[in-house]
């Protein structure tokens, strides 16, 4: 993330890319930075969004070496997948409308007529530019035939396009108000993207509600079909898992499970993140943790809060 990204060599540090985004980044070095940023916020994102559950991301760290669970066609991959599919194409329609590369610039003005209350205006995000060159860093490994059988190619693909879509989706109106002594009497308004923790979120409904498949002959071309017989058919916005995953209680090597011994749970939930279910029935233990707050503040005028730092004894509990 430190790399200045002015010279070719630069693209050599990067481990684990084919030989298309090598030459990729060679021709569009200034690029990479955004490229490199969607990859630390993938990461980070991702456990964000699953910290309260049995697979909580963690084997996204060793990216670009993964495990079984991401390289097997789990749900766990479908997501990650799709979800680092829709960061890389934000950040460069971001990039673009922070006037940070030089080949691209604000998303076009909406077609859509303005109302009465705001024009259009602002630099809005590219994300044109951004799902253009997203795809093609993100989606040409998995158009080498050494990577991975063709099923597994054909399902990454498909959840990549699915990442790409909800961010698609999710273009939404943004404004900023103008007008005498603070009033809106006129706004401005451009099409931005969300936050990437709203991307996931939404992913995530997609990742509890994902359809396994297999690759099977349908008419003149393989396709992605239901695996159960009563099962709808597969959209193109459906996440797609070949593989069940592990139920992620123990340590497994060969599953690419963890295990959740030494999690930490909520004793009084009920959810994913609830001692019954985090520890799988094996229990927990409990231990008392010393905590720093904030407390007793007050307004000073003007124009600023002071606080008192107090200490309190918590109650935590981790699995077995």
């Amino acid at each position: 993330s430190r790399v200045a990204w002015d010279e070719s060599h630069h693209c050599r540090l990067l481990a684990g890319m084919v030989p298309d985004q090598f030459q990729m980044c060679r021709r569009n070095l200034e690029v990479m930075h955004s490229i490199v940023q969607a990859a630390s916020e993938t990461k980070s994102i991702c456990q964000q969004t699953f910290a309260g559950m049995r697979w909580n991301c963690s084997s996204i760290q060793r990216a670009p070496s993964f495990g079984p669970d991401l390289l097997k066609g789990t749900r766990e991959s479908a997501f990650a997948y799709a979800l680092a599919a829709a960061a890389v194409a934000r950040s460069i329609a971001q990039a673009c409308a922070s006037g940070s590369l030089p080949l691209c610039s604000c998303g076009s003005v909406p077609s859509e007529v303005p109302g009465p209350d705001f024009r259009w205006g602002g630099c809005g995000d590219n994300l044109r530019y951004g799902l253009q060159l997203g795809a093609a860093f993100a989606d040409s490994p998995l158009k080498s035939s050494k990577l991975g059988t063709q099923a597994l190619r054909a399902m990454n693909l498909h959840n990549n396009a699915v990442g790409r879509q909800v961010l698609s989706d999710s273009l939404d109106t943004k404004c900023k108000c103008h007008g005498v002594s603070g009033s809106c009497s006129v706004k401005t308004c451009w099409k931005g993207l969300p936050s990437l923790g709203e991307i996931a979120s939404e992913l995530k409904s997609k990742y509890l509600a994902a359809i396994k498949v297999a690759h099977r002959l349908l008419g003149p071309r393989k396709q992605l079909i239901p695996k159960e017989m009563d099962a709808r058919p597969v959209k193109e916005t459906d996440l797609v898992y070949l593989i069940n995953s592990p139920d992620y209680c123990m340590p497994n090597v060969h599953l690419g499970s963890l295990g959740t011994q030494d999690r930490q749970c909520n004793k009084t939930s009920v959810g994913s993140d609830g001692c019954d279910l985090m520890c799988c029935g094996r229990g927990y233990n409990t231990y008392m943790e010393e905590v720093v707050e904030r407390c007793h503040c007050k307004y000073r005028w003007c124009c600023y809060v002071v606080c008192k730092k107090c200490r309190r004894l918590v109650e935590r509990y981790v699995c077995k």
